[in-house]
């Protein structure tokens, strides 16, 4: 995977407006749950959609708060597999909510 460049890094972040860049390096989302274990759920969906993938995000919780952060070690920062997987994230999270309703 290459590395992307700065003005590539914006145009995808406008298209994935609730990740934030990180340290020029990272992307990162924070995702609010309403209970302690739809979060636990969302967090073993990312995980095997990462282990699949085999790239693997820094994963926090923080009770019904759960922060994903992505970049791409070989390349030194992010790549187009990293907001690939933030959008498949998004998915996940959408639909863990979708069954909250």
């Amino acid at each position: 995977m290459e590395k992307l460049s700065e003005v590539v890094i914006k145009e995808k972040l406008l298209e994935n407006p609730n990740w934030k860049l990180i340290d020029e390096r990272w992307i990162e989302r924070k995702y609010r749950f309403q209970d302690y274990l739809k979060g636990i759920e969302f967090v073993q969906s990312v995980a095997q959609l990462s282990e699949q993938l085999n790239h693997h995000p820094f994963i926090s919780i923080d009770y019904k708060l759960i922060t994903v952060k992505i970049t791409s070690w070989r390349a030194k920062g992010l790549t187009d597999l990293d907001f690939t997987l933030a959008q498949k994230y998004d998915e996940l999270y959408a639909q863990i909510k979708e069954k909250d309703c």
